[in-house]
C-alpha cells in the first residue's frame, strides 16, 4: 500500500511544532531546504503497486533515515535511537512534532532498500548533487571536468585462511544435519579445531610441510562429513532443498579449490567476495568489490559513483562510469583525468587525460593532469569518515546499493561544512564589527545567528 497521508495525528493539535524547538538557521534544517524531497514520492511510488494492507513509511522519512545513516556514519539500530534523541534529524526527515518513539524498526530498513533497489539510491545521489548547487557547492561549468577512479569497498568477513574457511564449512555442515535431523557418523567437533588453530601455529613457525599436511588432514575431515550429508539428504522437505543445496554448493566449492584457483571461495556467508590486488605495501590484498567513483574536478563532489564485480580492468570501466555521470547530472563531460591503470582507455567524444602524459600537453592542463590526485583524499574520507571501507549489506545488491549511499553521503558532508563554515564567517563579521564582544560568541544567544 501506498505511504501514509500526512496530516495531524490525535494529541498533536495542542502541541508546540518542531520548527519552534529549533534554531531555523542550523545547517541541517539550511539543508533539508535545499533538497527536493518530491522526487522520492514521484520517483518512488511505483514500489507501491498494491492498494490493500497497512500504509508503507512515507518515502521523505526513509530518505531522511538513509541521507544521515551515510552522512554520520550510523549503523541500523544507532540512525533510530540517534534520531529518536536528535531533534535536528527528526525535522530533516519531515517531521512536524518531536517525536518521544522510533519511527521504525531498524530492520525496515533492510527492506527498503531491497525494495529501492540501485535505480532508487541512485535518485538519493542525483538530489545531492542538485542540493550543492542550490548550496553553491559546485558552479556549473564543475561538472565539465570529472576526476574518475576506482578503489576497494570491502566486505565484512574475516580474513579468508584456508583452515579457518573449512572450519567454517564443517560448522555450516554439523548445524544443518541438526537442523534436517540428520545422526552424523561424527561431528569432529573436538578434532578439526584443534586442526584448524595448527595450522596457523604450523605456519608462523614456517613449517610449512607440517601445516600443509595438517591442511590435507582437515580437509578430509570436512570432506567426510559433507559425504556424510550428501547420502541422507534424500528426505529434504521441498522448502529446504533450496537452502540445503546452497550450503553443499559452497562446501564443495571450498573443498575442490586449489591455492591458485582464479575464482575462489572466501566467504561461505557473502560468496561474491573477491579477492583485490591494488598494489599497497600496507595491505597487499583487500577483500571485497571493486567500486569505481567519479567527482568533479575543481571541488570534489561526488557525481558518480558504482560497484564492479568481477574485478573487471580499470580502462574497461571507464565508459560505464561516465555513462552514469551524464545520467545523473544531465550533462556530458568534456575532459576526464584518469591515472595509470587506465592505460589505453578511450571513450567516443570525450577527451581522456591520464597521469604521465606529456605530448600536446599545455601547462594549463598539466596543472588539471596533477589535480588528478585530488581524487584520492575524497576516498580516503569517504572510507574514514562515512562508510565506504566495511560493507555489512549482503550479497551483490547490497554492494551496488552501499556504494551509490556513501557518495551520496559524503556530497552531504560537503554542503553541511559549507553551511557551517558560512556561519562561522557571519558570527566573525559581526565580532570584528563589535556587534558581540569575543566573550559572548558561544553563548546561547548567538545560536540563532546564521547564514
Amino acid at each position: 500500500m501506498g505511504p501514509k497521508p500526512k496530516g495531524p495525528q490525535t494529541g498533536e493539535l495542542f502541541r508546540q511544532p518542531l520548527a519552534e524547538l529549533i534554531n531555523g538557521r542550523h545547517p541541517l534544517v539550511k539543508l533539508a531546504e535545499l533538497i527536493d524531497w518530491s522526487v522520492f514520492e514521484r520517483e518512488w511510488a511505483p514500489l507501491f503497486p498494491s492498494g490493500r494492507g497497512r500504509p508503507a513509511t512515507p518515502p521523505r522519512l526513509v530518505a531522511g533515515l538513509l541521507y544521515l545513516q551515510h552522512t554520520f556514519a550510523c549503523s541500523d539500530e544507532a540512525l533510530i535511537w540517534t534520531w529518536v534523541e536528535n531533534p535536528y534529524w527528526q525535522h530533516f526527515c519531515g517531521e512536524t512534532y518531536f517525536q518521544h518513539e522510533p519511527p521504525i524498526d531498524p530492520s525496515s530498513l533492510s527492506r527498503w532498500r531491497k525494495r529501492i533497489g540501485e535505480a532508487g539510491v541512485e535518485w538519493l545521489l542525483t538530489a545531492t548533487i542538485e542540493a550543492a548547487r542550490k548550496a553553491q557547492v559546485i558552479k556549473a561549468a564543475s561538472l565539465e571536468k570529472v576526476i574518475v577512479d576506482t578503489t576497494v569497498m570491502e566486505k565484512a568477513i574475516a580474513y579468508p585462511t584456508d583452515s579457518r574457511l573449512l572450519e567454517r564449512g564443517r560448522q555450516h555442515l554439523v548445524k544443518l544435519a541438526g537442523r534436517l535431523g540428520i545422526k552424523l557418523r561424527q561431528n569432529y567437533n573436538r578434532q578439526a579445531p584443534r586442526l584448524a588453530g595448527q595450522v596457523g601455529r604450523y605456519a608462523h613457525a614456517k613449517q610449512y610441510k607440517r601445516m600443509r599436511a595438517t591442511l590435507k588432514k582437515l580437509r578430509t575431515l570436512v570432506g567426510r562429513v559433507w559425504r556424510d550429508i550428501d547420502r541422507q539428504r534424500t528426505g529434504v522437505a521441498p522448502e529446504q532443498a533450496a537452502k540445503v543445496e546452497s550450503i553443499l554448493a559452497r562446501v564443495r566449492r571450498l573443498l575442490d579449490q586449489k591455492p591458485k584457483d582464479k575464482n575462489k571461495l572466501y566467504s561461505l556467508h557473502a560468496p561474491e567476495v573477491e579477492c583485490i590486488a591494488k598494489g599497497k605495501a600496507r595491505q597487499p590484498y583487500e577483500f571485497g568489490v571493486k567500486v569505481t567513483v567519479a567527482t568533479t574536478h575543481r571541488e570534489g563532489l561526488v557525481v558518480g559513483m558504482r560497484s564492479l564485480p568481477g574485478n573487471p580492468f580499470d580502462g574497461h570501466t571507464l565508459a560505464e562510469a561516465l555513462e552514469q555521470v551524464e545520467i545523473l547530472t544531465e550533462k556530458k563531460p568534456k575532459a576526464v583525468f584518469v591515472d595509470k591503470g587506465y592505460q589505453g582507455a578511450q571513450v567516443p567524444g570525450r577527451e581522456v587525460w591520464r597521469s604521465g602524459m606529456r605530448r600536446g600537453v599545455t601547462c594549463r592542463l598539466k596543472r588539471d593532469i596533477r589535480r588528478r590526485s585530488a581524487i584520492e583524499p575524497m576516498i580516503g574520507h569517504m572510507k574514514n569518515e562515512g562508510l565506504l571501507r566495511r560493507n555489512w549489506l549482503r550479497g551483490s545488491l547490497g554492494d551496488a546499493l552501499h556504494a551509490v549511499l556513501c557518495g551520496a553521503g559524503h556530497n552531504l558532508r560537503m554542503i553541511l561544512r559549507k553551511l557551517w563554515l558560512l556561519r562561522a564567517r557571519i558570527l566573525a563579521l559581526l565580532e570584528a564589527l563589535s556587534v558581540f564582544p569575543a566573550a559572548s560568541r558561544n553563548s546561547p544567544a548567538l545560536t540563532g545567528i546564521a547564514a
